[in-house]
């Protein structure tokens, strides 16, 4: 009962977060975006021709009118069709979400798993031989270009200068070794790019909890180091951990990927909002957006659930 009572507080609380990124994202949409009314037109319209189009795209209508259309949209989630291919926009992203998601999850999932380790080796050896080799080599990888990294990744595992053991382009799930073959590349160039930033926020909240006045007693009675990391210095520093897991996850499954799905042809909801954005198709961007809002907000309420569940200090109010 406390649980729903505090998720039903905590998705009202979340409304004007949504009316918020849904106004700004709108508002920027409305009068920086493009126009796509001489898009429709032939050469040398005239004045009624402009003007019938404009109607037919509701320019001509006032912006508190336009943003209550894009509130009911919300509401209802329902978008209207993409102006580029015609298809229904709840059908383009229940398309390409699940492809995005097959296509980000591995990645995110082993970049932070690698990240947690690698953080907790170095803080182990604080100062010593294997942290600083760790955190250079972090350091480094924080400093290539995400592009570099990609074009690096195919010439080496798909191109016929390298290995040749994956394809170049291309996306599919048919089967199992499928998915493996065109995921694997994708998969290791989001590893090398995020294991940098990931290691060393674990490295941080890791180090600052061994400074813990419990920790020091704890290592002066002798326990074993094992039992130390784990009881003592992990599972207190989950907090931190959960809030930058759970904070990604609404852009890994809306956004995926968007530079690796462009750049590998896959058609997951990140190449989407890309051709989205070079052609100005509004229905699409509106749902991309509000759609993140969204998970925004019940990736917060999530994320205090688990809070509660690995501190039971921590209370639902």
């Amino acid at each position: 009962m406390e649980l729903l009572q505090y998720s039903i507080r905590k998705i009202i609380a979340g409304i004007p977060l949504i009316i918020g990124v849904t106004l700004i994202s709108f508002l920027l949409m409305v009068y920086f975006g493009p126009d796509k009314t001489f898009d429709l037109l032939g050469k040398n319209p005239t004045a009624e021709e402009i003007a019938e189009v404009r109607e037919q795209l509701g320019y001509n209508k006032p912006f508190v009118v336009r943003y209550a259309e894009y509130l009911r949209e919300l509401v209802t989630f329902d978008f209207g069709r993409s102006e580029s291919t015609g298809e229904p926009v709840t059908g383009l992203l229940a398309r390409t979400i699940p492809v995005s998601a097959a296509l980000s999850l591995p990645g995110f999932i082993l970049g932070n798993l690698l990240g947690v380790l690698l953080g907790l080796l170095a803080a182990f050896y604080r100062g010593g031989a294997p942290d600083k080799f760790i955190m250079a080599s972090a350091a480094v990888g924080m400093s290539i270009s995400f592009l570099i990294v990609i074009i690096a990744f195919q010439i080496i595992f798909s191109s016929s200068f390298g290995l040749n053991l994956f394809p170049v382009r291309g996306w599919s799930m048919d089967t199992f070794g499928d998915y493996v073959r065109y995921v694997t590349v994708p998969t290791l160039a989001m590893v090398f790019v995020a294991l940098g930033y990931n290691t060393r926020f674990y490295r941080s909240v890791i180090v600052e909890e061994m400074n813990r006045d419990h920790v020091r007693t704890a290592r002066a009675f002798g326990v074993p180091p094992a039992q130390l990391y784990y009881k003592l210095i992990l599972k207190n520093a989950l907090i931190p951990i959960i809030t930058r897991i759970m904070f990604s996850i609404p852009f890994v499954i809306i956004s995926g990927s968007l530079l690796i799905e462009q750049y590998f042809g896959i058609p997951g909801v990140g190449k989407a909002t890309y051709d989205a954005i070079t052609t100005g198709d509004q229905p699409v961007l509106k749902a991309v957006v509000a759609l993140t809002a969204i998970l925004l907000v019940a990736a917060q309420l999530l994320t205090d659930i688990l809070y509660r569940a690995v501190d039971p200090r921590v209370s639902l109010r």
